[in-house]
């Protein structure tokens, strides 16, 4: 192979922007000498492809910084752009937030939330009819995706028939239909025992990957800190330590 004399003098191909990018994000509640600061203005920025946990005790803040990241639940102070949109800007910037979480964002909770007289494939397909897909084409994403996360043969089947593994694959099925730049996901291995738990950080991490999705999850569950890129310890509010692990995406 002959050498490529000019490769030295190439720049280098530029990073991919961040996914999520926030300024200090605060939030607090109630008023004058009522006021209580839930979370203390925090910076932080997640990538293409990048796992990330939030993790800390009951009350740290960092349910209430995932809710703040989503716009469900609005920082009283801070700038937050996903995808390169800014979405607030110590306040709203004019941009649809409900349009941008339902076509940007998926969801995936610790209660599965799945409607239970609809089945797996239904479920999936509801995400993509509130986006504008015909029937029949929601119907053939659904079924893709849930070939992808190894549960097609369970595609017609009632939330009630399925088992707590697959219910929550379903549901990470429903979270993905939009194609999300960012996925936030909440405890989603709380209610699991050590193997099923693996599974699921092993889906999350396939996901983030392949997909090229920002994946965070919010967690107290110090059994899988390992499988993170990188891991925000909250305290009291505040960001305390960041923990950036080997192979992280950033």
């Amino acid at each position: 192979m002959v050498a490529d004399s000019g490769a030295a003098d190439r720049p280098a191909a530029p990073a991919a922007a961040p996914v999520l990018q926030i300024e200090n994000v605060s939030q607090t509640f109630g008023h004058g000498e009522q006021a209580v600061q839930a979370l203390k203005p925090t910076s932080l920025a997640v990538d293409p492809g990048e796992l990330v946990a939030l993790l800390g005790p009951s009350g740290s803040g960092k349910s209430t910084l995932l809710l703040a990241i989503s716009l469900i639940q609005p920082p009283t102070t801070g700038r937050i752009r996903i995808g390169g949109q800014l979405l607030y800007d110590d306040g709203p910037t004019g941009v649809d937030v409900r349009a941008f979480r339902r076509q940007r964002i998926g969801f995936i909770f610790q209660q599965h939330n799945l409607i239970p007289f609809l089945t797996a494939e239904e479920n999936v397909a509801l995400v993509l009819h509130l986006n504008g897909a015909g029937r029949r084409e929601a119907r053939r994403r659904a079924r893709e995706l849930l070939g992808y996360l190894e549960i097609g043969h369970r595609a017609r089947s009632l939330p009630a028939q399925l088992s707590g593994g697959e219910q929550q694959r379903v549901a990470i099925g429903r979270a993905l239909a939009n194609e999300p730049l960012l996925v936030l996901a909440d405890e989603p291995t709380a209610a699991l025992d050590t193997d099923r738990g693996s599974k699921v950080m092993a889906l999350l991490r396939r996901i983030a990957r392949e997909r090229r999705s920002a994946v965070i999850t919010v967690t107290h569950d110090h059994r899988m800190i390992e499988g993170f890129d990188t891991v925000y310890h909250l305290e009291d509010g505040r960001l305390v330590d960041t923990q950036r692990h080997a192979g992280a995406a950033r």
